[in-house]
């Protein structure tokens, strides 16, 4: 039996870890050459989304503030000091009930001064009609003797001038008893007036005079308290005038608030201001509706976030915006040779209302439509082929659209060029090297 000497076991040795190394790169040359030459599957470079129904919505958004409807700011109608205020912000009150009071003692003396006034002027009155009724009598007797002969006629003018004085002094008397009258009137107003009554129901929701404050009311007239009604609010948006003509007297709105955890408010739209505020060269217009507040979480200065929904559609086929705008770009050359084009079930045509509508989840009735408009979206096949087809959509907004014809619940579009595709299609394909 012979020995193989050092040398031999060396070289083979050798030989084996030189046949393992060529293994193992042939190995990794043959799993990385279809990332080298571009020969991976084709339809790893794009992102695919399923075609299924939901509800879809196109809005304007705009944000706004909360005011009540119906609201009163009440003030003094008369001057003085401000005694006592008989409410505090959260108070509420009934038509009708007091709300603060003016020191009235400057008008109780002038209703009692008129009053004085008025007793004196009746009871001269009474002396007017008096001598008025003695110079009729005197008068009555010069016609008698006058008719016998028995008198001057100087002296039956004279009572005649008589009578005609007394019925002037008596009717200037009772002009200045109504003038009189008159101003007791108006003290007995002023009087009160120093006890200010609510005007309305409602809250007490701001006060801005303070207890023994001096009111002057003959500059303006000074506010002391706002009474508003809560059970409606209004919501005040402004609208950009790139959207506002978009909107329309009627439709539906909602909106959420900052610490309403997500609720949504409904309403409709009711008013649309004609005449817009001007901001930094920014136009907006105020659009106007009002919500129910029944259980008094709305509040006065709120900011909404309004949504007017121009058009919507329930359990419609949706597909992503992304979707049509991938209808436009051709796809990428692949060893598989992905064959586009055909397959077009639906006419793109954006006119009228599709017959399929009810079938996909048209727009609800009552509510107006975003116009229909065709596309182009590339489908994954039940062969596992890209193909183009045309679509009528509906009802969109930036992030999906309605279906109307070409689509069918279940189906793959593409929707975007994965990582691998973006790569390939910005590095040129070179062929591999021997």
């Amino acid at each position: 039996m012979t020995q193989s000497s050092p040398n031999a076991r060396h070289r083979g040795l050798r030989t084996g870890i030189v046949l393992i190394v060529l293994g193992l790169a042939a190995t990794g040359a043959w799993l990385a050459w279809p990332q080298l030459v571009g020969r991976s599957d084709p339809l790893a470079a794009y992102q695919f989304a399923t075609v299924q129904r939901g509800d879809v919505e196109d809005l304007v958004t705009a944000t706004g503030t909360l005011q009540p409807r119906d609201y009163v700011d009440v003030g003094a109608q008369v001057s003085g000091q401000l005694e006592k205020i008989h409410v505090e912000v959260g108070s509420e009150v009934k038509e009708g009930d007091l709300l603060a009071e003016i020191d009235p003692t400057v008008y109780r003396a002038r209703v009692d001064a008129s009053r004085a006034q008025l007793r004196n002027l009746r009871a001269s009155l009474k002396e007017r009609e008096a001598q008025l009724a003695l110079a009729h009598i005197q008068l009555r007797r010069q016609q008698a003797l006058m008719a016998e002969d028995a008198t001057t006629k100087e002296s039956l003018q004279t009572a005649e001038a008589s009578a005609k004085s007394a019925e002037a002094q008596l009717e200037a008397l009772g002009a200045q008893i109504e003038q009189i009258e008159s101003t007791l009137r108006a003290d007995e107003a002023n009087l009160q007036y120093a006890r200010i009554l609510s005007p309305m129901s409602g809250t007490v929701v701001s006060i801005t005079a303070r207890q023994g404050q001096t009111l002057n009311t003959n500059q303006q007239a000074p506010v002391i308290l706002r009474v508003a009604d809560l059970n409606t609010m209004t919501v005040q948006t402004q609208v950009s005038e790139a959207d506002i003509s978009r909107l329309k007297l009627g439709m539906d709105a909602y909106f959420t608030t900052l610490g309403g955890g997500g609720k949504r408010w409904q309403g409709r739209l009711e008013k649309i201001e004609p005449t817009p505020t001007v901001t930094n060269n920014v136009v907006l217009y105020n659009a106007l509706f009002d919500v129910q507040n029944p259980d008094g979480l709305l509040m006065t200065q709120m900011t909404a976030q309004v949504f007017f929904v121009v058009a919507q559609a329930k359990d419609a086929l949706l597909v992503p915006m992304a979707a049509l705008a991938q209808g436009a770009i051709r796809p990428a050359p692949a060893a598989g040779g992905a064959r586009t084009g055909g397959g077009a079930s639906g006419s793109n045509n954006g006119g009228g209302e599709a017959s399929g509508a009810s079938r996909t989840g048209g727009p609800r009735p009552g509510t107006s439509r975003a116009p229909l408009s065709g596309g182009t979206v590339k489908v994954l096949n039940a062969g596992g082929v890209l193909e183009e087809r045309k679509v009528r959509i509906g009802v969109s907004n930036r992030v999906q659209a309605q279906v109307l014809e070409g689509l069918e619940e279940g189906e793959r579009v593409v929707a975007g060029l994965g990582s691998s595709g973006a790569e390939s299609s910005n590095r040129p394909q070179m062929p591999p090297r021997l």
